[in-house]
């Protein structure tokens, strides 16, 4: 089966810039963004992403589906879909690229099977390409992944993980819990630096013993909480994922509630497009650290 035309939903941050690379190599890309915000309007029509108003209309002119957006609405994002195909009859393969546990992928593949359609699991890697960055590793696996091995080398990388659905997305929450999990932990301890009053001495023995660990600190402690809303669910789906396991959930339960401080914070109130770039982490911290729930009374 050749792909001519790719459904995203939805084309946000990371949507938006895999439809436009595929749309610069030549694929239609094309959305229902019906019901969908402002901004991700905005985003679609800036990727070139074309818009159908009903859900049908797009679905019938796809011939694979990729859903991309945020894992706390990832199954409502199947269901709407699977009621369409049901309704309709149109039942393009579905890959699901989300931040999802195994264990929520194979809920979706039954939802998404159930409707007609062909379930692929999948997991996303890296930063939303671009003409100078195209590093965004797609991984697949399921009996039809096999189909989305054409997209390699338009923008993205596409690596295959087998048959077993529940693969991709497990790459992609051991991926995150080391990355996203590292992130939460880094801004926990500036963040306890500032409310000791040793900001100042932690950061100078980080610069100087812990350098690469700073530079993280100072590339994402404080853009995190414009991006901490999405990430919360992350984390929850990977204790999960964790948990089933059979090893310790505990870790990313708390990192889940460092996004959720995070996403308290009147930093949080910026957007991808106006955060303060020239924010320091100290400053950031200063911020986390004053908003912090109250303390508990010494007894």
């Amino acid at each position: 089966m050749t792909l001519n035309t790719v459904a995203i939903i939805s084309p946000g941050d990371m949507g938006h810039a895999v439809g436009r690379m595929l749309g610069l190599h030549g694929y239609e890309v094309i959305t229902c963004l019906a019901n969908r915000s402002e901004r991700t309007k905005r985003l679609a029509g800036e990727g070139g992403i074309r818009d159908y108003p009903r859900m049908a209309e797009m679905l019938e002119r796809a011939d694979i589906v990729l859903s991309i957006v945020p894992p706390g609405i990832a199954a409502q994002a199947a269901d709407e879909v699977a009621e369409s195909m049901s309704t309709s009859g149109f039942c393009p393969p579905y890959a699901d690229c989300n931040a999802v546990s195994p264990e929520t992928a194979k809920a979706i593949a039954k939802r998404i099977s159930d409707a007609g359609a062909d379930f692929i699991d999948g997991g996303i890697l890296g930063p939303p390409p671009n003409e100078t960055r195209n590093n965004t590793r797609f991984y697949f696996s399921g009996a039809q992944a096999g189909l989305l091995s054409e997209l390699d080398g338009k923008g993205i990388i596409v690596r295959q993980l087998g048959p077993e659905i529940g693969h991709a997305s497990g790459i992609k929450m051991c991926y995150a819990a080391l990355t996203k999990g590292t992130h939460a932990l880094q801004t926990a301890v500036i963040t306890l630096a500032e409310a000791l009053g040793l900001s100042e001495e932690v950061n100078h023995e980080f610069q100087t013993s812990q350098e690469a660990s700073y530079k993280q600190i100072t590339s994402s402690a404080p853009r995190l909480p414009v991006v901490a809303w999405r990430y919360i669910d992350e984390m929850k789906q990977i204790a999960q994922t964790f948990e089933a396991a059979g090893v310790t959930p505990k870790f990313h339960e708390g990192a889940a509630a460092v996004y959720s401080h995070l996403a308290t914070t009147p930093l949080a109130e910026q957007t991808v497009e106006t955060i303060n770039k020239s924010l320091s982490p100290q400053q950031a911290a200063a911020v986390y650290a004053e908003h912090l729930p109250m303390k508990m009374d010494d007894t």
